[in-house]
């Protein structure tokens, strides 16, 4: 049997899967959390990777690995390849005001037509920008740039004394989130790079999506030496895993939301909404990303001190659109629409609709109808949409999964509950050792629950009460 890993190296955690290459069946796995917080030094990661590795019994009998990661966090690295400060993750907002300044001096089409996306404080190149006035020093000492699944791969292959800057490599998926790259093109716009940190350090290669990035070293990995795939960013790595096909979007509930779908031609969206990434097999991946998924529905569990499984048949037990209750669920400002200062609301209280079940009711709509509000966007992008897959933690929820239909207006795919990322990542490294035009085809143990919308009315009225509602959130009320 030869085994492939896939590793998964997410805001939370890190998670790493070894299946069979040929068939994709599950022969181990192995976790380890990462500290909280928006800006995080990257050896947490590579203490993580180390220990879910050991935790899945190590790889030495893996022939090939692959990494996907959380998009757009910025790891700047100086002269000897170390670490110049905490690398700032995809959900700091810190960023926000370079990214008006850069937005500004372009103009939003012009940067979506440059890199497919306008930008917002979540995309690489802003937070260079962030570093190049907040802390100069730091970013006059920026000699290279990296991701963070592309500095985890560095790692793997032995980093600065093994492979140096040359051998920092990325893929299409991650880099297509950086802001300084072109899907278009499959260019770096490095005079965008020198325009946010004033200078350009060395940037990583960017691979094909079946790509052999290097080899890893043998002791970090128990013993062995196995090849390294490009990787991918989280969404990308998922998109994969779940084999979507146009006209599918994929709908993960994290603790961002993410709303993606495959396309056979980039996106350009000058309103901002539909970034456009690339993917992992060599197409594109527009997508919309909100700050706020399944947090809305811990806060909720918190305030009506109740578990998730007692939240949701508290939101089934009460009518749709909670009557007349609205939660515009901006907790962490929002990025869809990009609101990075917003606070939540909830709207149209009454004595009669905040009860424990109307306020569980809301808390689920207001996470849906934000998703569905991602949905329209792509559509308003051109991009086609058929049916939707549901996946993330808070896909597993029975008012998710009952409510998600008739909100989003589409037919419902839940897949058997997995770690999508990593188990992308494998498939990808099971694609560097086959090699071919197609990542091997690997069929799901078993095959999704499928849900169809059932009240077309409710789901309206749902999306309407919630537009209002968050057309005071905008100032359009």
């Amino acid at each position: 049997m030869t085994l492939v890993a896939g590793v998964d190296s997410s805001t939370q955690s890190c998670k790493v899967v070894v299946r069979d290459a040929e068939t994709g069946a599950l022969v181990r796995s192995g976790r380890a959390s990462h500290p909280d917080g928006t800006s995080v030094h990257p050896r947490h990661w590579w203490d993580a990777l180390r220990t879910a590795v050991d935790d899945a019994g190590g790889l030495a009998d893996v022939d090939a690995v692959s990494v996907g990661g959380q998009q757009h966090g910025m790891v700047a690295l100086d002269a000897d390849g170390e670490v110049v400060r905490d690398a700032l993750l995809w959900n700091d907002t810190r960023s926000a005001g370079a990214a008006e300044d850069l937005v500004a001096e372009l103009g939003a089409q012009e940067w979506a037509d440059s890199v497919g996306s306008v930008l917002v404080a979540s995309l690489t190149v802003t937070k260079l920008r962030w570093l190049r006035d907040a802390e100069p020093e730091n970013a006059a000492r920026t000699a290279a740039v990296a991701l963070p699944h592309d500095w985890l791969t560095w790692q793997l292959a032995g980093g600065m004394a093994g492979v140096g800057f040359e051998g920092l490599v990325t893929d299409r998926s991650d880099v297509s989130g950086t802001g300084y790259w072109s899907p278009r093109t499959g260019d770096y716009r490095t005079d965008l790079v020198e325009r946010a940190l004033g200078h350009v350090p060395a940037l990583p290669r960017v691979l094909g999506p079946s790509d052999r990035a290097g080899t890893g070293t043998a002791d970090v990995l128990g013993g062995g030496s196995p090849a390294l795939g490009p990787g991918a960013g989280d969404n990308a790595a998922a998109a994969l895993a779940l084999g979507l096909r146009t006209g599918d979007v994929a709908v993960s509930i994290g603790t961002s939301g993410v709303v993606s779908a495959i396309a056979d031609a980039p996106t350009a969206d000058g309103s901002g909404l539909v970034t456009g990434f690339a993917d992992a097999t060599g197409r594109f991946l527009p997508l919309a990303c909100t700050l706020n998924a399944a947090r809305i529905l811990d806060w909720a569990a918190r305030l009506l001190g109740v578990d998730h499984a007692r939240l949701a048949e508290l939101a089934l037990s009460a009518p749709a659109g909670a009557d007349g209750l609205v939660l515009v669920p901006y907790f962490e400002g929002e990025r869809t629409p990009n609101l990075p200062h917003a606070a939540a609301a909830l709207h149209g209280m009454r004595l009669t609709n905040t009860t424990p079940a109307h306020i569980a009711r809301a808390a689920f709509e207001g996470l849906l109808c934000s998703l569905a509000d991602g949905i329209d966007a792509l559509r308003a992008a051109g991009v086609p949409v058929q049916r939707a897959h549901l996946v993330g933690g808070a896909a597993q929820s029975a008012a998710v999964q009952a409510l998600a239909p008739d909100v989003l207006g589409l037919e419902v795919h839940v897949p058997t509950p997995g770690e999508y990322v990593a188990d992308g990542a494998a498939r990808q490294a099971a694609w560097v050792l086959a090699g071919g035009a197609e990542a091997p085809a690997w069929v799901p143990a078993q095959p999704p629950l499928v849900l169809n919308p059932g009240s077309a009315a409710d789901g309206t009225r749902v999306r309407e009460q919630y537009a209002a509602a968050r057309g005071l959130v905008l100032g359009r009320g």
